[in-house]
């Protein structure tokens, strides 16, 4: 996909992400909620705040990075959104001020970082940013390969009287990548919104957080921390310090 950056994905698809994605499980917030423990967290990819914003209503102090202009301002639009500070810039380097008890990352987002190495440097930057006790949090899909036929996979999403949702993917398997469009089909014609991340096993994503001198401490197979099997289509995975309590 020519010209794909960063920061593609958010500009293009802002107008229309709360409309796409706007529900959350509620049990998201509980949890972390509690991981804060009643400090600061911090979340990689805010994005329109879908998430920062209920857990900042527990009385959590949230703060974001974001490389999305366009999904930012969706965020400062909202009730609250202003008083949350964002650091424009890509979330792999983590370049922000002080620690924190909590840093999250959740639906996917993770994975929008494309090699290995930016992924690997997330980990590190994180582990620095982490109060004694601290945990990083991501929420991630667990990779479906089945799915494809020929590399590529066609997916409808959504059907109603005047609108039609399609994903189309494909995937380069040496690489762990997968490039896609949503495509929106209304009478007024076909919107595209492309799409493209680096999934990771969660066997790899471990092996990243040794590497950032993190370990795994729990995983579950959704927010309400029910047990993470070989048939779980998704996980939350909770690292934090080797010397800290499970």
């Amino acid at each position: 996909m020519d010209g794909y950056t960063l920061e593609t994905y958010g500009e293009r698809i802002a107008e229309v992400y709360d409309q796409y994605y706007p529900e959350y499980d509620p049990a998201a917030i509980q949890v972390l909620a509690e991981l804060a423990k009643g400090g600061k967290a911090l979340e990689l990819g805010i994005g329109t705040g879908r998430i920062a914003l209920p857990l900042m209503q527990t009385g959590t102090s949230v703060q974001g990075i974001d490389i999305s202009q366009s999904m930012v301002a969706k965020l400062r639009a909202k009730p609250g959104g202003e008083s949350i500070k964002v650091t424009m810039g890509d979330f792999s380097d983590v370049n922000v001020d002080g620690k924190f008890n909590l840093i999250y990352v959740v639906f996917n987002t993770f994975f929008s970082l494309l090699t290995q190495e930016e992924q690997v440097r997330c980990f590190q930057n994180v582990t620095s940013h982490l109060e004694p006790g601290g945990v990083f949090v991501i929420e991630a899909f667990v990779p479906d390969l089945t799915r494809f036929t020929g590399s590529q996979a066609i997916r409808g999403t959504h059907v109603s009287e005047t609108e039609a949702r399609v994903d189309i993917t494909m995937v380069e398997y040496d690489k762990q990548v997968l490039t896609g469009q949503h495509l929106v089909f209304t009478s007024e014609g076909i919107r595209f919104y492309p799409v493209k991340i680096r999934y990771v096993w969660p066997t790899e994503m471990d092996l990243m957080a040794r590497l950032g001198h993190l370990q795994l401490k729990m995983r579950w197979s959704d927010w309400k921390r029910n047990p993470f099997t070989s048939g779980s289509r998704m996980h939350v995975s909770i690292y934090g310090h080797p010397e800290s309590p499970e």
